[in-house]
């Protein structure tokens, strides 16, 4: 049986950060595997960049024995990567897993690269070095919060979904905008008829706030306690890194930097923890507003998507529940 063109090429299950994804799709895999083996491409743009694996959670050496994962450690932290480029990768691997007669899983939180691959991405307005320098010098005087609030004039919907520090993001949506004289909005806006790949999407949605910012903290914590200072400051050790590239921009490796650049050591014997209790605890309280910032424009971005089928992570049965979208989103793709 061969699919319609409407039929899902592949299962993507998205959520929020610390909503319990990656548990999720291992344990799908895992069960499905009696009828078709699975295949995770990961839809994150932090994961794709080797060395970064604490602040990232990448999943273990293990886990990625267990099923097969693609589009982890594909790069250096020195190289930029896009939503273009991603739904490029993406739509390659569908097709290839596809025809080994495996089950393609798209799993991850970077929403712009799934709303790309399903809606299909619209030709955007090259980079003009110029535009960009005049921002940037604008940036230095006025400060990114300030161009953040001139972009919620011009472009409302993009700035509700960035923070008023995103310096990359607030850049480009200005520049797309000066160039174009379109708000990026309205470039990304869709369908774009043919360029989508169609997906079943599955959707984790917490009820209860209160519930992911407990797990966000767990999470947190739980890296700090792995290493992440010291995954930054090796980083940084390298010396050919700088705080304005993407991957240092990444939730979590951002906010270790700052504090690293501030003079926070990057591990603190008992006896110095006293003396750094202030500012680890500045650092800290940034961090975890950052992540929850993220997870606000996830869960933002995760809502405005059509034809979803929404879990509630944050039930008691949030595994069942989730298992048995993904295996009915997975009878909706038909197989030559």
């Amino acid at each position: 049986m061969s699919a319609s063109p409407q039929a899902p090429q592949a299962v993507a299950l998205a959520g929020p950060t610390a909503s319990g994804k990656t548990a999720l799709a291992l344990a799908f895999a895992e069960r499905f595997a009696v009828q078709r083996p699975v295949e995770i491409i990961s839809v994150d743009s932090a994961l794709v960049y080797r060395g970064m694996d604490i602040g990232t959670a990448k999943p273990s050496a293990a886990e990625r024995r267990a099923v097969p994962h693609h589009l982890i450690d594909i790069l250096d932290p020195s190289e930029p990567y896009s939503a273009a480029r991603f739904c490029n990768d993406a739509r390659r691997l569908v097709a290839e897993i596809r025809d080994r007669g495996h089950l393609p899983l798209l799993v991850g939180g970077t929403m712009l690269y799934l709303k790309a691959l399903r809606d299909g991405l619209d030709t955007m307005p090259p980079a003009d070095a110029g535009v960009r320098a005049a921002i940037d010098a604008r940036a230095a005087v006025e400060g990114w919060p300030a161009l953040h609030a001139e972009l919620a004039v011009l472009d409302r919907s993009t700035a509700e979904r960035l923070a008023p520090t995103d310096a990359q993001r607030i850049q480009r949506a200005l520049e797309v905008h000066a160039v174009s004289g379109r708000p990026l909005s309205a470039w990304q806006q869709g369908p774009q008829p043919g360029r989508g790949l169609p997906l079943a999407l599955v959707a984790l949605e917490p009820r209860r706030r209160a519930w992911l910012h407990a797990r966000i903290e767990q999470r947190f914590d739980a890296m700090l306690q792995a290493g992440l200072l010291e995954e930054v400051a090796a980083l940084r050790a390298r010396g050919d890194l700088h705080a304005e590239l993407p991957s240092m921009r990444c939730v979590g490796y951002r906010q270790s930097w700052e504090a690293l650049e501030a003079g926070l050591p990057a591990s603190m014997a008992a006896g110095q923890a006293a003396a750094w209790a202030l500012p680890w605890g500045e650092f800290r309280a940034r961090g975890l507003s950052a992540s929850r910032q993220l997870a606000k424009r996830q869960l933002t971005w995760l809502r405005s998507f059509t034809e979803r089928s929404p879990v509630h992570c944050d039930d008691p049965d949030a595994s069942s529940q989730g298992l048995a979208a993904l295996a009915q989103a997975s009878s909706k793709l038909a197989f030559s």
